[in-house]
C-alpha cells in the first residue's frame, strides 16, 4: 500500500522526456544556476561513472579533470534544475560503475569509442 502512494506522490515530478545515455558517454549537463535575482544555465561536461537508483530517485554521475584535479558531480535524472543533457560521445564500456577511472591520469583514462549505425546513411 505504501509503495503504491510513494509511486502515485512520484508521478509529478517525473519528467516525461528523459534523455538517452549509458555508462561511459560522454555528456554535456546543462543546470539552471541562481544567482541573486537572475537565472542563468551552466554546462558541466565530462564522463558518466555511474547511474543509480530509480524513478524519482535516479541519479548519474559525472567526472571530469580541471587542472590536473578529478572532479565529480551527482544530478539527479528528474530534477528541473536539470534542463538538457547533450550525449557529445558514446564509448565502449564492460562494467556499470566506472570508479576505476579516478585512480588513472592522462591517457589511460580515455575509452574506446562506440561507433552507431546512422539511418539513413549508405555504405558505399
Amino acid at each position: 500500500m505504501s509503495q503504491e502512494l510513494i509511486k502515485l506522490a512520484e508521478q509529478g515530478s517525473v519528467k516525461e522526456e528523459v534523455p538517452q545515455f549509458e555508462i561511459g558517454d560522454i555528456v554535456d549537463v546543462h543546470t539552471k544556476i541562481l544567482e541573486g535575482t537572475k537565472e542563468r544555465i551552466q554546462v558541466f561536461s565530462g564522463t558518466v561513472i555511474a547511474r543509480s537508483g530509480s524513478g524519482t530517485r535516479e541519479m548519474f554521475t559525472v567526472r571530469r579533470i580541471v587542472a590536473g584535479e578529478g572532479v565529480e558531480r551527482k544530478f539527479p535524472l528528474h530534477s528541473p534544475r536539470v534542463d538538457k543533457i547533450d550525449v557529445k560521445r558514446s564509448s565502449v564500456v564492460r562494467r556499470a560503475k566506472l570508479y576505476f577511472l579516478r585512480d588513472r591520469v592522462g591517457k589511460a583514462v580515455r575509452l574506446k569509442e562506440r561507433r552507431r549505425k546512422v539511418a539513413g546513411k549508405g555504405n558505399a
